[in-house]
């Protein structure tokens, strides 16, 4: 594939603990916990096009449960760097849960470095994309990002699942014995 050139600035967001072990922007993590694109020997920096989107990303990668002290980052990603986009079509089996073949396309990109951005589908959300940044790209360091700010969670994404009445409308009956 051909890099080609942004013709805009984007805005990409990221969760993450700035009281871990490591800061927020940076690819460690993915070296020590490879993500579906990545293996540890090709380290980049996962984020999401938009702040809802990071927060499934966070919320899929955690099985629904969230360290303490998340706080999100915005980062900005200037016009006229190379970038590349995956489409599903073009990879087929990138969702698959063992995600192979999204590993060693990710993989072999960040180690070809020509390109700093890789702009791919989610798997949580569909419709959305998540932002690769090669951080061994020459490029990278005109990417910048903000001071981190809390993550504000709504209770109601881990209360406990209470039976709805279409849910119970929905039981089978048994009859008494």
């Amino acid at each position: 594939m051909t890099a080609q050139r942004l013709d805009r600035v984007l805005t990409a967001w990221r969760i993450g603990d700035p009281d871990g072990a490591h800061p927020i922007f940076d690819p460690t993590g993915s070296k020590l916990y490879p993500g579906r694109w990545n293996t540890a020997d090709s380290p980049m920096i996962y984020a999401s096009a938009h702040y809802s989107t990071a927060m499934l990303e966070k919320l899929v990668r955690g099985s629904g449960r969230l360290p303490p002290n998340q706080h999100f980052i915005e980062i900005t990603i200037p016009n006229g760097i190379a970038y590349e986009t995956v489409e599903p079509a073009q990879l087929p089996g990138w969702d698959a849960p063992a995600g192979h073949a999204a590993k060693a396309y990710g993989a072999a990109w960040q180690r070809s470095r020509r390109s700093l951005l890789l702009i791919v589908p989610s798997v949580v959300a569909r419709m959305e994309h998540n932002f690769l940044l090669n951080p061994e790209h020459p490029e990278f360091p005109r990417v910048t990002y903000g001071l981190h700010r809390p993550v504000w969670w709504d209770s109601r994404l881990f209360a406990p699942a209470a039976a709805s009445p279409a849910r119970v409308r929905g039981r089978r009956r048994t009859a008494a014995p």
